[in-house]
């Protein structure tokens, strides 16, 4: 499966992926605002691992960016259990040189409405960190609101920040 944005296509991890993918994913600007589990730095042993992971991976939800045959970036959605099986988090990354492109919500629009359509989901959540006033931006542009903020809920780096809520629905 692969959805076709402009100048960039969504598709399933590749084994060759890992190299591309190492070498944009290890910046610490694109892991500034992340959730710690994305490693920083960014090893080749942590891409294949990744790539290794989403290899035969049945719904599909999780996509490498993907533009002239490199790994630009990668969006997923983290599929939830009991109440919240039909609202998926979507998560997102972009390699830094190609920020402010308009990629980004191009992705997420694409996410969504394959989400809508073929996983059958009612709503999609994102959590964003307070100073990442940026991803707000891209995910209002993808049609997104904020609904909320979360006081003083998380921590990362040693501060503490705000957690904002963003939603889309079907």
């Amino acid at each position: 499966m692969q959805l076709q944005g402009n100048n960039f296509t969504l598709r399933n991890w590749q084994l060759t992926d890992a190299p591309s993918l190492q070498r944009n994913a290890d910046n610490p600007n694109v892991c500034r605002y992340l959730l710690d589990r994305f490693p920083s730095p960014y090893t080749i042993e942590a891409a294949e691992g990744w790539v290794q992971m989403w290899q035969g991976q049945d719904p599909m939800v999780n996509f490498a960016i993907v533009s002239n045959d490199e790994v630009i970036g990668g969006i997923g959605l983290d599929l939830r259990q009991d109440v919240y099986v039909k609202s998926p988090l979507i998560g997102y990354w972009l390699a830094e040189p190609y920020w402010g492109k308009g990629i980004m919500h191009q992705a997420i629009k694409l996410v969504a409405d394959h989400a809508f359509t073929n996983l059958d989901m009612i709503c999609i959540l994102a959590y964003v960190l307070s100073p990442n006033t940026a991803s707000m931006r891209v995910l209002e542009k993808a049609g997104f609101t904020e609904r909320g903020i979360i006081p003083q809920s998380v921590i990362k780096n040693g501060e503490v920040w705000d957690e904002h809520l963003y939603v889309v629905n079907k």
